[in-house]
């Protein structure tokens, strides 16, 4: 990856000359058969850019109370637009149909904010790394299209789902007003996100970055990056997967694990039993051996095995979790 980035050919893409960011955009729009997409420096700044593209100052998104663009993005939902969040009670970070109309507030009745979008995440972070149902997320778009609503995807570790699930990128992309995907985390590259959608869509878009700071110059040395994960490192998330699924049946034998969350991709959390164990001291005493974990909030604790998690670490850090 770093010989690509380094051998790449780059322009100014705030001119939108960078020919290697325009050859990134145009194979992430191929692959999920969209008009356009824009690279991002972020994941939050392209989910941001999406939010402000559906809706007006006053207006209200429905997602669920796990979602990213609520819990993690800085309150940028508030900040960058004007807009509140109506939260759904979903599973593991996951609304059906029926909570999502539900959750619409009656367009005629100004005494509440007017409902123009409804954005969900997959596979969803606080929730474990949990895929939809692809045939719930048909019918949410059928949701919003009797109620005239734009559908948003946070789709950060969609390629994670996509090879969890056998779906196709396509299908995403016939469903999906916008989607953004991410090229950091699972695919391992250093800087980036790709925000899809309509020509029109993206144009606007283009305008939003703008005024969020996200011009770039040669930002093609970063979008090598992307060409090169997007060609060699999704297929190899399964192994990720299968990392995952050993950690946790490794910590459900542990006699101080008092809860593991059901793991389908990359994602393992879990909750320590504080009778036996504080959290705390679980976490120290992983630090002093060199492994780092992110607490959750409400004593859970979050794991994510990835590209640079190699066979050899995992197999230390196994040893590493039956010795504690």
């Amino acid at each position: 990856m770093l010989n690509a980035m380094m051998s790449a050919e780059v322009g100014d893409d705030v001119f939108k000359a960078d020919v290697t960011v325009n050859a990134l955009e145009e194979k992430v729009a191929r692959l999920f058969n969209k008009e356009a997409a824009l690279f991002f420096p972020s994941g939050t700044m392209t989910n941001q850019t999406a939010i402000k593209l559906h809706t007006n100052p006053g207006d209200q998104l429905i997602c669920d109370k796990y979602a990213h663009v609520y819990n993690y993005e800085g309150g940028g939902v508030s900040f960058n637009s004007g807009v509140s969040c109506k939260l759904v009670d979903g599973h593991r970070g996951m609304m059906n149909s029926e909570q999502v109309e539900e959750a619409i507030n009656p367009p005629d009745f100004y005494h509440s904010p007017l409902t123009t979008l409804v954005c969900i995440e997959n596979t969803t972070n606080k929730g474990g790394g949990a895929c939809y149902d692809f045939e719930e997320l048909r019918r949410i778009r059928s949701v919003c299209d009797r109620h005239g609503l734009a559908y948003h995807l946070d789709g950060a570790r969609l390629w994670n789902a996509l090879v969890k699930k056998k779906e196709s990128p396509e299908q995403y992309g016939e469903l999906f007003d916008t989607i953004s995907v991410c090229l950091s985390k699972g695919l391992g590259c250093p800087v980036g996100s790709v925000l899809l959608g309509s020509t029109e869509a993206i144009d606007k878009a283009l305008r939003i970055r703008k005024v969020f700071g996200g011009g770039m110059r040669q930002a093609g040395y970063l979008a090598a990056a992307g060409i090169y994960a997007l060609d060699k490192h999704v297929e190899r998330l399964a192994d990720d997967h299968k990392k995952a699924t050993e950690i946790g049946q490794v910590l459900q034998q542990l006699s101080y694990i008092k809860k593991v969350e059901p793991i389908e991709t990359n994602i393992i959390i879990f909750e320590i039993d504080e009778r036996q164990m504080a959290a705390d001291q679980f976490v120290e005493s992983l630090r002093e051996k060199g492994v780092h974990l992110i607490g959750m909030g409400q004593g859970k604790l979050r794991i994510v095995t990835h590209l640079d998690y190699t066979d050899a670490m995992h197999t230390h850090f196994l040893e590493l979790l039956r010795q504690l």
